[in-house]
């Protein structure tokens, strides 16, 4: 039975994206900052201030700077297409010709892709010059709000995470509970991205989990390197 509709993991790149890296950083900076605190023997109430504070910080961090990179993102592809419309209003005749050659190039033969060039630049010459000259399309372009909140929304739900471990336990145990319960999380994240994405769950969940595990320990060597100078 021929099915209705396609569901294609393509769509979810630009909220997939900003997603992932926004509950990533929000776990593994998070659990990084409470555990380096912890290591400098700083006390639950220190800790907790820290932890909050790099919540509501990296939340607004991560939101400025997606809506500022994919708002870059943007500009240039509103450049280019503007470049494209100037082009097809002064040379026509050469944008038919690029077109063609990119279908000739694609495998199709010379006399049908002139034909392929010339119906689609009647339909929408604009639009077909986006998607097979530039490789833009609504799939992947740019949303700069949608990153933005994506981002920060999912910063402060990894943040919270272990931030919430570290205020149920004591500070003697915050570094290895917060730890091990952080790499749980970013193994999770990591399966749950995979799964959106159509991509392998292992390889995704153990990536997230190395390179967490690396910052965390990082963090608490540091913590408690400058907490014995201090």
């Amino acid at each position: 039975m021929k099915k209705d509709s396609e569901t294609h993991y393509t769509d979810r790149v630009g909220w997939l994206r900003a997603a992932v890296m926004g509950a990533n950083d929000g776990i593994v900076s998070t659990a990084s900052l409470v555990i380096g605190v912890a290591a400098a023997s700083a006390d639950h109430t220190a800790m907790l201030t820290a932890g909050i504070a790099g919540l509501a910080a990296g939340a607004l961090s991560m939101a400025a700077g997606e809506y500022v990179s994919v708002s870059s993102q943007s500009d240039t592809e509103q450049g280019d297409l503007q470049r494209e419309r100037i082009e097809l209003f002064e040379t026509p005749e050469r944008e038919l010709a690029e077109l063609k050659a990119i279908y000739v190039g694609r495998g199709l033969e010379p006399g049908l892709a002139q034909q392929v060039a010339m119906q689609l630049t009647a339909h929408d010459a604009l639009g077909a010059h986006a998607r097979d000259e530039l490789g833009l399309s609504h799939l992947t372009s740019a949303r700069p709000t949608q990153a933005a909140l994506s981002s920060a929304a999912t910063f402060m739900v990894g943040a919270a995470l272990p931030l919430a471990t570290a205020a149920l336990v004591p500070i003697s145990w915050a570094i290895p509970v917060v730890a091990a319960t952080s790499l749980l999380f970013l193994a999770g994240l990591g399966a749950a991205s995979a799964s959106a994405g159509g991509a392998k769950i292992g390889v995704a969940a153990w990536r997230v989990t190395f390179w967490g595990a690396l910052a965390m320990g990082l963090t608490a060597g540091i913590g408690a390197l400058f907490g014995a100078v201090v």
